[in-house]
């Protein structure tokens, strides 16, 4: 379950930022134009709030309160808190905290982006980088830190080794000082560290998210040795299992295909491989936004028992996709492309988490007779960016709230097409809004009593074939 933020600090704590080695101005261009696509603005902002805290070429800045961070980039503790998980999650940054009798000290460690080179053979952020940014801007962005490479065929290499220029020093030419010393001389004092380039920023992906055991018992000594799973690439395994969302059992015939002359696994064939699987099994194009569930992060339901029929909606609404949600509420057809790109825009335009997205998806559809109405989507999913919402349960809540307001919205919308109707039938209204209050009283818009008797009873069968297709679903 998510933690609260107010749990792991309050603006009275204390925070240091530190860098594991000095970060180059050439990382900020890293930064604006590779990741700050992945990430956001927001979270781009503060990353680059925490660097400012550094003086030039030094690795610790001073010491300050959370509350100083807030009134720096104008945001509340629960928003700073959300942005800092995106940082970390992604690699920029290492949080290490000490616990004091009266409060807590963080050390916000700053870990430099990836160099373009090792950016775009990643494997994982360049596949998400290209699907924010289209084909078009993707290349101009890969040309823009690409410069030509050096003519081997043309230019002859005749620089000097160390040996033909320098001549090797003799014991009597040793300062006397130094014939003694053994190699601690050179190491850095006690508690200290040289400053020097970092270790770049590297993602990773929990054990857990990818069962080994599995994968290795499928896995005979006749097909490949085992010591060729070494701990990169197992690395390179879970990253790829978790983009393209292979299981363990089908990562068998994807790691041998990527077997190079000499049977060793080959990262980059594997990449290849993993990239062939998911384009025969789902076509050309690469993994969309809106195949991604909700982040375990932003679970709420993620290790609760559901006690109602709303719990039981908002657990299956933050383990299913929004494109899978869409399939389930049509029966299982393909959702039409327009659809789908509908949503990958509110994700990507609105920065909606794909939970938050399916509580769209469910309310607008069973709102305008299973139609998806892009002014009308966009009009809410930008309500609800501005509100921050970034769980499933806060956009349900939001919906309970403002359920008058956006029926207002969609009235609004309807008479502004000079489509007039005599009778309007009461819209289907989801079973977690029927405490909505006002939103209720709408019984002129009905034609009958038994009409609405009628609509209820389908939406009710409705949730329930849901039910049961999310939890067969799951099975599979």
């Amino acid at each position: 379950m998510k933690e609260q933020h107010w749990k792991e600090m309050i603006p009275v704590d204390r925070y240091v930022v530190r860098t594991n080695g000095v970060i180059q101005d050439y990382d900020r261009k890293v930064l604006t134009m590779l990741y700050q696509p992945l990430v956001g603005t927001v979270c781009f902002g503060l990353y680059m709030t925490l660097w400012s805290e550094l003086e030039q070429g030094r690795l610790w800045g001073k010491e300050a309160t959370h509350h100083h961070l807030m009134a720096l980039m104008q945001m509340n503790l629960k928003a700073i808190h959300q942005e800092r998980l995106k940082l970390e999650g992604i690699g920029l940054l290492k949080t290490y905290v000490k616990e004091e009798e009266d409060a807590r000290v963080f050390i916000y460690e700053l870990i430099p982006p990836l160099t373009p080179q090792q950016f775009f053979n990643d494997g994982v952020l360049n596949v998400y980088l290209y699907n924010r940014l289209g084909k078009t801007i993707f290349q101009k962005v890969k040309r823009y830190f690409s410069d030509p490479a050096l003519n081997s065929h043309e230019f002859k290499e005749v620089t000097r080794s160390f040996n033909e220029v320098y001549k090797s020093v003799q014991a009597t030419e040793l300062a006397p000082s130094l014939q003694g010393e053994n190699q601690e001389a050179f190491l850095a004092d006690k508690g200290f560290d040289y400053v020097n380039p970092a270790q770049r920023a590297q993602f990773l992906v929990e054990d857990a998210a990818f069962n080994f055991d599995l994968f290795l018992a499928g896995l005979t000594d006749s097909m490949i040795s085992k010591k060729s799973i070494t701990t990169k690439v197992k690395q390179a395994i879970q990253k790829l299992a978790f983009l393209y969302g292979i299981d363990p059992l089908q990562m068998k015939n994807v790691v041998l295909d990527s077997l190079n002359e000499y049977d060793q696994v080959d990262i980059e064939l594997l990449r290849k491989a993993a990239r062939n699987f998911y384009q025969l099994e789902h076509g050309e194009a690469l993994p969309n936004l809106s195949e991604q569930v909700q982040p375990p992060l932003l679970r709420t339901m993620q290790d609760k028992k559901p006690s109602s029929q709303e719990e039981q909606l908002m657990q299956q609404l933050e383990v299913t996709s929004p494109k899978q949600l869409l399939m389930d509420l049509s029966g299982g057809a393909k959702p039409p492309q327009a659809d789908l790109k509908m949503i990958e825009d509110v994700m990507f335009n609105q920065n909606l988490s794909p939970g938050v997205v399916n509580v769209l998806i469910y309310y607008v559809m069973l709102r305008t007779d299973m139609k998806l109405s892009k002014a009308y989507v966009d009009k809410i999913a930008g309500h609800w960016a501005r509100k921050n919402i970034q769980t499933v349960q806060e956009a349900m809540h939001l919906a309970k709230s403002e359920h008058k307001e956006y029926q207002n919205w969609a009235e609004t919308k309807q008479s502004s097409t000079g489509k007039k109707r005599k009778v309007v039938r009461k819209e289907m209204v989801p079973d977690w809004l029927n405490d909505a209050g006002d939103a209720q009283k709408e019984e002129e818009k009905v034609q009958s009593e038994s009409d609405f008797e009628e609509e209820k009873k389908k939406l009710e069968e409705e949730l329930k074939q849901l039910d049961q297709e999310l939890k067969q679903h799951r099975k599979e």
